[in-house]
């Protein structure tokens, strides 16, 4: 789609839906004044107010949010492409804007009317999450009451609901019920100053507190439907978006802010290496041949993992889009490169800094932040391929995966 698009939308009045090439303009112009927050970004431990809402004003977070909410609808790679560019000026911008800019994806596989719970009075309105299944669920008429700490809700501090993983063992004999409870912000609380971490700081990823709230039926999501690809919202959101698997789309929502942070990481090794001369041995970084082996394969490695992930989504594309589910080897595949590429970028960043001598080692050095949030990035569960790899065997020889957040 080229230029700018109008659509008269169900409930949202008018809205235009600019090109995909506008939107990631838009993304690659917020670069610069995003470097120049990241420090203050990583010491107050949060994204600034003022990025989220240019980021809202940019209608970055509408991409993956269906049409008949004012959303765009668009192809994921589009949603990928400027989370690339905004982690590239602050990873922890991206990285928030991955995890908030997905969850009206999943929020669109919801039942209608929780869909009319958060967006009919505001079309605009963030959730977070955190899928850990740490809450305890008690089983009642209509619902269940929920009670429980989480960790690790990126961008909470933003937000007016949250996505809440959690197990109902009360089913009547049969396996364990793995869902997600959406609550209002009313019904929770954001406990600020639990995110003390050395890299992606400013993520602002504070723990959820809920003291025993009801959450009706409608407001969670089976991960069973979630695998199945078959949830009550797309009664509703009938397009082919909502026909891919849910954790295709939520696992490369945590992995693709590492491609912002490498060419961070990538493009400030250039710049220290154009300008080093070793005090000690009066070497130019310029002539060190190893320098230039490490920084010439981040670049060609970095390439090569966008081109895969690029083609995979492309794929699962055409599936939906022909009314045809994706090989279950074919989402092995996927979440194996997905939950790769974080921990083969920090091994990338960290041949470039060993490199960099003491010009490496101050935290104003430019490359100092990014080799951090490579690092931190690797903890995220989605982000461990050895949770994978035997699914990828697997899945080629017809067995079920025994990971089903695939």
């Amino acid at each position: 789609m080229t230029g700018a698009a109008a659509s008269q939308l169900a409930g949202v009045g008018q809205v235009t839906i600019p090109s995909p090439e506008i939107l990631v303009e838009r993304a690659r112009a917020m670069i610069p004044v995003l470097r120049e927050r990241a420090r203050a970004c990583t010491r107050a431990g949060d994204v600034p107010a003022e990025s989220v809402a240019e980021m809202k004003a940019a209608g970055f977070f509408r991409v993956l949010q269906p049409r008949r909410w004012g959303g765009y609808e668009m192809h994921p790679n589009v949603f990928f492409d400027i989370q690339k560019a905004l982690a590239e000026g602050c990873m922890s911008t991206g990285w928030i804007y991955g995890v908030l800019g997905c969850h009206p994806y999943e929020l669109a596989l919801f039942h209608d009317q929780a869909q009319r719970d958060v967006w009919a009075d505001d079309a605009e309105m963030l959730v977070s999450s955190t899928y850990q299944p740490v809450g305890k669920v008690e089983k009642v008429e209509g619902g269940f009451y929920l009670s429980g700490r989480w960790g690790f809700s990126s961008g909470s501090s933003h937000c007016g609901w949250v996505l809440l993983g959690a197990i109902n063992f009360d089913t009547d004999g049969g396996p364990p019920d793995m869902r997600t409870f959406l609550l209002p912000r009313s019904d929770y609380q954001v406990i600020e100053g639990t995110w003390d971490t050395f890299g992606l700081q400013g993520t602002g990823s504070f723990d959820i507190v809920v003291e025993r709230v009801f959450v009706p039926e409608y407001r969670t999501h089976k991960a069973s439907d979630g695998f199945a690809c078959a949830n009550p919202g797309q009664k509703e959101n009938d397009g082919p978006l909502y026909r891919l698997p849910w954790a295709q789309v939520f696992m490369r929502s945590v992995s693709t802010a590492a491609f912002g942070g490498i060419r961070n990481a990538t493009s400030a090794a250039i710049d220290i290496m154009n300008s080093r001369v070793s005090s000690n041995t009066g070497k130019a970084s310029k002539a060190d041949p190893f320098l230039h082996a490490a920084i010439a394969r981040s670049i060609a490695e970095v390439k090569e993992m966008e081109l895969t992930h690029r083609a995979a989504f492309d794929e699962m594309m055409g599936y939906a889009e022909r009314g045809e589910a994706v090989p279950m080897d074919r989402r092995g595949l996927f979440a194996y490169q997905s939950a790769s590429v974080v921990r083969r970028m920090a091994d990338l960043a960290d041949d470039m800094v060993k490199l960099l001598g003491g010009r490496a080692v101050y935290m104003s050095s430019p490359i100092l932040q990014p080799w951090l949030d490579l690092h931190a990035a690797r903890a995220h569960v989605a982000n461990d391929p050895a949770n994978r790899t035997s699914d990828v065997i697997g899945t080629m020889h017809g067995e079920p995966p025994a990971f089903t957040f695939i």
